[in-house]
């Protein structure tokens, strides 16, 4: 067959041969690119507060899951357990404001990059002491997240089939979006916030605590990483495996701009939706596996011609 009848023409083919399986793609990649943009509000939250990228954004995710899951083999109720893990990402905020950001107040963005970086090696090293290195299945349904699945009738003799743990992850990244959405555009401290990032002398000179909005935002970013590790280890396993998932973010964040929130949602639907119609149209032509590169491919296209992102602000330096 003609390679460029291979490329553009008989995957859509396939497609319009087989609706069904195209909706059963088209959801799998909805319900990946909705915890990709969970994952990419972390970093956004730290990026839009210090200017930094959050190296240590994946290791949360898997510490804050490990530690649920944790307190709960240790005899800890379920409802109890994530209680107490919420607590501990306040402590860990609290932690990482007085011992790193505050030191470090005005240095340059390097100096916080690699601080965070050390902060992921000593969760990592903390967690294996604390919890062990072996996977830990998570507790879905000890939280009432729901489980099994239904079928919906599809076309003439089609049918979809809908995990109902995909649907509640869905949700609930839907409605912490839009909550993290309003608390920055509608609130006091989400105007702070907003200020701290455009420029940390100003917010000061105006009586804003950076202190207070960075305690606050490693906090909210921990909350995310919560829900993260719940969703992700509903669907595998509580492993440090997910941190390499954690920074698949990435690509979400180049196409959505390293500031936006609504620009994690429409990158992460993006990424998503094509790394699912890649891997299953598109991947046979090039051996398969291409789902674990095509996100960073798409991202190398969007820095070559809107590095700032989808919806990311544009800086223009003069000299």
């Amino acid at each position: 067959m003609d390679p460029l009848n291979q490329i553009f023409v008989a995957p859509f083919v396939q497609m319009a041969g087989a609706p069904d399986f195209l909706a059963q793609v088209l959801w799998e990649g909805f319900v990946s690119g909705i915890l990709y943009a969970l994952i990419a509000l972390g970093f956004v939250l730290i990026f839009k507060a210090s200017g930094v990228f959050n190296f240590a954004q994946g290791i949360m995710v898997v510490f804050a899951a490990l530690t649920l899951v944790g307190l709960y083999q240790k005899g800890v109720p379920a409802i109890l357990a994530l209680i107490l893990t919420i607590a501990v990402m306040g402590v860990l905020a609290l932690a990482v404001e007085r011992l790193i950001m505050r030191p470090l107040v005005n240095q340059p963005e390097i100096i916080l990059l690699m601080a965070t970086i050390g902060l992921t090696y000593f969760l990592v090293g903390l967690g294996e002491f604390v919890f062990g290195g072996e996977p830990k299945q998570m507790i879905t349904e000890e939280l009432g997240l729901p489980t099994g699945s239904t079928e919906i009738p599809f076309g003439e003799q089609g049918v979809v089939i809908l995990q109902h743990i995909d649907i509640a992850a869905a949700v609930i990244a839907l409605v912490m979006v839009a909550a993290l959405g309003l608390f920055f555009s509608r609130t006091r401290i989400g105007r702070a916030l907003r200020a701290v990032a455009d420029d940390h002398q100003a917010a000061l000179s105006v009586g804003i605590s950076l202190n207070q909005i960075w305690a606050i935002v490693w906090f909210a970013a921990g909350i995310v990483a919560l829900a993260t590790g719940i969703m992700w280890g509903a669907r595998s396993d509580v492993s440090f495996a997910l941190e390499i998932i954690a920074l698949r973010a990435l690509p979400v964040l180049i196409l959505g701009g390293f500031t936006s929130v609504p620009g994690a949602i429409v990158g992460g639907l993006i990424i998503g939706i094509g790394e699912k119609l890649g891997e299953i149209y598109w991947g046979p032509l090039l051996g398969g596996g291409i789902e674990s590169w095509l996100a960073y491919m798409i991202a190398l296209i969007f820095l070559l011609f809107r590095p700032q992102g989808l919806f990311g602000e544009r800086f223009i330096e003069r000299v």
